[in-house]
């Protein structure tokens, strides 16, 4: 009965996050659990990323060890990126107003990466680069609603930080798979 309440629970938090819920995000890190799944989603966002990298790779016919590498790195890059922008935003805010402690923003953003769990779909041909800026986008509102929730602050500020950090996010990871893509297919441009 446990398991059955707890996949059901999922399935809710996966529906009011990826539907941009605020009173969902405004009151996400209250449910129980919440932190694991929000870790969770990260995680799934950030092996989503690396298998559609993969795929990417595989174009370039790398060694098995290259490929493996290249899923991890630009896998643990959205890891990475969801701490670091988080951090970053907690921080920035912190100068500016009081604000709840770094773990209450976690969970919110990590709940904002719910759309990032789909992020192998942008390796289809002809629609990959529609569905990336479509996830991006969405991320990008969800973010904002976690912000606005997380730090407890108006919509202009919260769309202001989440703006600026995901925009620098997105970049350092376009960055790493670029530089995972150049890594492996080096001998392709020869």
């Amino acid at each position: 009965m446990g398991q059955r309440h707890s996949i059901r629970w999922l399935r809710q938090v996966l529906a009011d996050a990826l539907t941009l819920n605020q009173d969902f995000y405004e009151h996400s890190h209250q449910y129980p659990a919440a932190a694991r799944y929000a870790r969770s989603i990260v995680a799934l966002a950030g092996l989503s990323h690396g298998l559609g990298s993969g795929l990417i790779l595989l174009l370039y016919k790398p060694s098995f060890l290259e490929l493996v590498a290249g899923v991890l790195i630009n896998g643990l890059s959205v890891v990475v990126g969801y701490y670091l922008w988080t951090y970053g935003l907690w921080k920035i805010n912190s100068y500016l107003t009081p604000v709840p402690p770094y773990r209450e923003l976690l969970v919110p953003v990590g709940f904002a990466y719910a759309p990032q769990m789909l992020n192998l779909l942008t390796v289809i041909p002809l629609l990959g680069r529609p569905i990336t800026l479509t996830l991006a986008g969405w991320t990008l509102l969800g973010a904002i609603a976690a912000v606005r929730a997380g730090l407890n602050i108006g919509l202009a500020k919260a769309t202001l930080l989440a703006g600026v950090g995901f925009t620098l996010m997105q970049v350092g990871i376009g960055l790493v798979q670029e530089g995972v893509q150049n890594w492996v297919a080096p001998n392709l441009l020869q």
